[in-house]
């Protein structure tokens, strides 16, 4: 099947050659039909399958075929995304596919100036993406008009309930006409997700182009048991020994992305962390330095690397496993797209068996194991669970045994709690 075939027009179909593409992957083919009916859509897609173009689109072609010289600064689509990159990479993907079309569009969020985004919309957009905090806030100020939505699309849906966004979705659907269309794209379904459909939908349609939860094939996957406070050991002897060009490697933190930049760095290993506490600006300039080359390794928080869409990405490394099993998925989803090849390596320590325990179930297989010489785990060491990102050292142990304050995996202890023993502990594990 070709785009050509899907009733695009030809002003789309030649943006999309100009980008090499002729086509259309799975939920493209399946998308773009029902949008251009007009359908309510609920589409289930994981990150690298090509749903940014499969709304985008169809979004354009009904812009044009709608478009009118008597109310020119209108805006008549609204994109929601969870992150600051998100909505930056979505944009990009309006204004690429969109060259050679007359429609406008801005991206609005929060980190940076509000008056250079101001200015944008002053002119007048068709299209708005946007984090919902700082849509809000320019509505507030009268300067975005929300009353001529046609098109709203929830990107990541999923990630923007996660992070606590549905009282910001809910006081924007009230500012929104009733009559729209509204595409929802989630990688999984959750029943959240369908009670927000649910809420904002006419009789959806509902498609699924990859099984939910599922990984791509083309991924290849490896644990590398090792002790938490090796971590980093272990990841500068890999990037050197395989000479790693271009690698994201993921954190459950901010305080530890930070530190295993400089150990990185102090390492000889070009790199630059991303995430909450950076200015827009810093996380602009650490991702533009890694698409171009100038930096190999890219630490970030999972909030922060959502919306990060690299071509080609060969490596991913979870330093720390996430503590929900579907981001393990959405983690490893930044390599091997576009039916490119792809490698995600885990750094597991003894503290992390019961989150690889829920990876795998979730995966429903059991990923390879292989242990690096000189890097092999003591046995002799005792397991600090995990719970919600955080160690609970044994009662009356140095609590810098197992990833030190200097240490990069070790989380900020919480005072005065009460903490088990080392028998507890060991039992414990062993059902886990």
């Amino acid at each position: 099947m070709a785009f050509k075939t899907l009733g695009l027009m030809p002003e789309l179909i030649t943006a999309l050659e100009e980008k090499g593409y002729s086509t259309p992957t799975r939920i493209q083919s399946q998308a773009i039909p029902l949008i251009l009916e007009g359908k309510d859509l609920m589409a289930g897609s994981q990150t690298g399958t090509g749903k940014t173009a499969s709304f985008t689109l169809p979004l354009l072609q009904k812009l044009m075929k709608k478009k009118s010289s008597e109310n020119p600064i209108r805006t008549k689509a609204l994109i929601l995304t969870p992150t600051r990159e998100l909505a930056s990479q979505v944009e990009e993907c309006v204004k690429e596919l969109g060259k050679h079309l007359p429609l406008k569009s801005t991206q609005i969020y929060g980190g940076v100036n509000i008056k250079s985004q101001v200015n944008r919309l002053r002119g007048g957009v068709d299209i708005i993406v946007a984090t919902p905090g700082r849509l809000l806030d320019l509505v507030n100020q009268k300067h975005i008009d929300l009353s001529h939505i046609e098109i709203l699309v929830l990107d990541e849906a999923d990630r923007m309930l996660d992070m606590g966004f549905i009282h910001d979705i809910s006081r924007i659907l009230k500012l929104l006409p009733k009559k729209r269309q509204n595409l929802l794209f989630s990688a999984t379904f959750s029943p959240e997700i369908k009670k927000l459909a649910n809420s904002l939908m006419s009789s959806p349609m509902m498609i699924e182009a990859t099984q939910t939860n599922s990984t791509v094939e083309s991924i290849s996957q490896v644990i590398h048991p090792v002790d938490s406070k090796r971590k980093s050991d272990l990841l500068s002897y890999l990037i050197k020994t395989h000479n790693w060009q271009q690698v994201i490697v993921f954190m459950r933190t901010k305080h530890t992305a930070n530190r295993l930049t400089a150990k990185l760095v102090n390492d000889g290993i070009t790199a630059m962390a991303i995430h909450g506490n950076k200015s827009q600006g810093a996380r602009t300039e650490a991702l533009e330095q890694f698409k171009n080359g100038s930096i190999r390794i890219l630490v970030a928080t999972d909030i922060a690397a959502r919306g990060i869409d690299i071509d080609h990405l060969p490596h991913v490394v979870n330093f720390d496993l996430p503590n929900v099993p579907q981001d393990y998925v959405h983690r490893i989803g930044r390599t091997g797209r576009a039916g490119k090849t792809g490698e995600a390596v885990s750094l597991v320590c003894i503290d992390e068996h019961k989150l690889l325990s829920d990876i795998e179930h979730l995966l429903k297989k059991k990923i390879p194991q292989v242990t690096v010489a000189n890097f092999e785990p003591d046995p002799s060491i005792p397991a600090q669970p995990i719970v919600n990102g955080r160690r609970t050292p044994p009662k009356n142990q140095n609590p810098n045994r197992n990833g030190s304050s200097k240490g990069l995996s070790q989380a900020p202890q919480r005072k005065n709690s009460s903490k088990p023993s080392h028998s507890h502990q060991k039992r414990n594990w062993k059902k886990s």
